[in-house]
């Protein structure tokens, strides 16, 4: 038998890999794509791509306002929260910081939330990088306080109140959350009640459940609260009452002057929190305070000298709906932070996965952790994610912009349901995401410096503030079975859900043997396949839900029904948001006019489609949408995907552009990494 040269062993290995490499779809190793097999820690590089070119694309217009924000703190390190800092210390350097970003730098956020949203959010995106806490004490004077006075109130009251809130001469809070009620706002406790023969309102705490809980701003900083209550008026008999519903009241909270609490109003802190102890979180019972009648926000309904109500809305829910609906802002700035935490870890663990060096071949040098299959298989998918949420929420601010400015119906709607979905499923994603980048990067992860602890703490909040993540899941997949209720009924779909249209016709049709079957790279890679696939998974759960629900409801009523199929019910939501999230995606992907920027953006989507595809492929193949050698040939194509954003992992965080100042985590570094961690324990 003939001897094997070390020259034909290396052949014979080079085309073994060549043809593994055809079968995952790849391209030949020529030369240029070959990989340097003489040193493990290298890799290829496929797409020569421009961080800064990736920037300009994701930041638009507004870049520029951002990194004034950014160099105003850069330059001022006082303003920098340490990594060790007591709760009050904290609370009085939030307030610095945002009495600096609005009296030094002039920055106008409310300026910005009523003529532009989409540069309101870039300005507490940049704030949110700074510190979460003052993210979330611009968001509670801006858009929450602020908020419910320029969007209840009429006319006289941004007359009275715009000026103060702007500047911050009227810090305020917004006084809606209860000890007993969170989630079921129609629920709340708080009175309102009218005196006609003194012409006010008489604002009072019945009961220790209907103590305002939570509420920022009210333990230390805040002035005024928009208070929400009960509007209780005399009816035509002696001991009548009329309950008109819940509605927001201006209610003075400490003196101007003095800055004690006013009489009849009792102020206690709510403490240390897990996270975001920058924000001063307060307690508020109300003791029959007396504010003037004018003091009801009155946009959607207001009372007379007499005592009379008038409304251009006919019911209690039509009023309710319309309050809420105002407030709906909040839910869209938290889904577009929450991107901003997500590209904080991800950048952080990133670059330390790609510094770190453990193991290797014999004789060889150490690779870097980011080469192993295990921490690309935890990361790149997470990476891909991050930038299909920021094409997502990115549409969900220009939706809201539109809303704003245009009142269509449909498009208010649809931004009601997107901003629900988009807040729970893309702060669960995160929330989830920054356990696993603190893991990926070992002991070094849980150094407080390296800031996973932190964003963690302050970030799970983002789950329960400003609807609950269970509850607001539940909203999206009521809306959609309303509108599949309504498509029986000859009714048209919102914006965001047009494609449900022709859900019983073709995504709901027998799966077509040969589709289910193709295996190509060409195939799985073909943005239509993509797409259908997370629309038909959407169609048959909501399908399946419409009937479980109409079985059940016989025999246990609608209530109990909806429960018996919650978990379902909450998977058709997030199922149709991943699906709302991959047509942004691939519009992004299309929209992006530099070809090498495109072509890694494509590489982006395609791992996310296809991961998303794969976390569910049991669901696939119960219902043979993709045969057993399709699955596999899916998942081989998802761990190459892995590997070849690898090659680039590093431009990619670049890209998020967040400077080394802010990041704070040594680790995180640019360069430099571990001379920064060992002077920071004082070597």
């Amino acid at each position: 038998m003939e001897r094997k040269t070390v020259s034909d062993e290396k052949e014979m290995v080079e085309r073994r890999i060549e043809r593994l490499c055809s079968h995952l779809g790849a391209q030949s190793l020529t030369e240029e794509y070959q990989l340097a097999m003489a040193s493990c820690a290298k890799v290829m590089v496929k797409f020569p791509v421009s961080s800064v070119v990736l920037t300009d694309y994701m930041k638009g217009k507004h870049r520029c306002l951002q990194e004034k924000i950014l160099q105003y703190f850069r330059d001022r390190p006082e303003l920098q929260t340490p990594v060790e800092i007591s709760k009050d210390e904290h609370r009085e350097l939030t307030m610095r910081q945002l009495q600096g970003l609005v009296r030094e730098a002039g920055i106008r956020p409310l300026k910005s939330l009523l003529e532009d949203p989409y540069q309101y959010f870039a300005i507490t995106e940049a704030a949110g990088t700074i510190d979460l806490s003052l993210a979330i004490k611009l968001g509670v004077q801006f858009s929450l306080w602020g908020g419910a006075v320029m969007n209840l109130g009429t006319q006289k009251h941004r007359d009275k109140y715009y000026a103060g809130i702007d500047n911050l001469d009227y810090l305020g809070c917004f006084a809606m959350t209860e000890l007993h009620h969170g989630s079921n706002v129609q629920g709340i406790q708080t009175i309102a009640r009218f005196d006609p023969q003194t012409d006010e309102f008489i604002i009072d705490t019945p009961n220790e459940g209907a103590t305002k809980w939570w509420i920022g701003n009210a333990a230390v900083h805040g002035k005024f609260a928009a208070v929400f209550s009960r509007l209780i008026l005399p009816g035509n008999e002696p001991d009548e009452v009329l309950d008109m519903g819940v509605h927001a009241f201006v209610v003075p909270i400490r003196d101007l002057d003095s800055h004690k609490p006013l009489p009849g109003v009792e102020i206690r802190d709510c403490g240390y929190k897990v996270g975001l102890n920058g924000v001063d979180n307060g307690a508020l019972k109300f003791h029959s305070v007396r504010i003037p009648r004018e003091n009801l926000l009155n946009r959607f309904g207001d009372v007379s000298r007499d005592g009379q109500y008038t409304s251009s809305l006919p019911t209690i829910n039509k009023r309710f709906a319309a309050t809420l609906g105002e407030l709906v802002g909040g839910r869209v700035g938290l889904a577009h932070g929450s991107v901003g935490v997500l590209k904080t870890a991800v950048t952080i663990a990133v670059r330390y996965s790609l510094l770190r060096q453990q193991f290797g071949p014999p004789k060889q040098p150490e690779i870097s952790i980011l080469d192993y299959q295990s921490q690309q298989h935890k990361l790149m998918p997470m990476l891909a994610s991050t930038y299909a949420f920021h094409f997502a929420t990115v549409y969900l601010v220009e939706k809201y912009s539109e809303m704003k400015k245009s009142q269509d119906e449909n498009v208010i709607a649809d931004v009601h349901a997107l901003s629900a979905g988009l807040k729970a499923y893309v702060t669960s994603y995160t929330a989830k995401s920054l356990s696993v980048c603190r893991e990926a990067c070992g002991g070094h992860g849980y150094a407080a410096v390296n800031r996973f602890g932190a964003l963690r703490n302050d970030h799970d909040i983002f789950q329960t503030f400003e609807g609950d993540n269970t509850v607001l899941l539940q909203q999206v997949s009521s809306d959609l079975l309303k509108q599949y209720k309504e498509k029986f009924q000859g009714g048209t779909f919102n914006v965001t859900w047009n494609y449900l249209r022709d859900m019983m016709t073709t995504y709901l049709s027998e799966a077509n043997p040969v589709i289910a079957r193709r295996e190509g790279e060409d195939h799985l890679r073909d943005p239509k396949f993509q797409l259908d696939a997370f629309r038909y998974r959407t169609s048959r759960l909501l399908h399946t839900a419409a009937l479980r629900l109409r079985k059940h409801s016989k025999s246990l009523g609608s209530f109990e029904a909806w429960n018996r199929c919650l978990n379902h019910l909450l998977i058709l939501a997030e199922s149709h948001i991943e699906s709302v999230i991959l047509a942004r995606f691939i519009e992004a992907v299309n929209s992006c006019k530099d070809r090498n920027a495109r072509a890694v953006l494509k590489l982006l989507c395609d791992l996310y489609a296809l991961d998303r595809i794969w976390k569910d492929i049991g669901s696939y193949r119960n219902v043979d949408y993709v045969a057993p050698n399709k699955a596999k040939a899916i998942l081989r194509l998802t761990e190459y995907l892995c590997f070849e954003v690898r090659s680039v992992a590093r431009e990619l965080v670049d890209a998020f552009g967040i400077p080394d100042f802010a990041l704070r985590a040594p680790i995180g570094m640019q360069s430099g990494q571990y001379a920064e961690y060992t002077q920071f324990v004082g070597f």
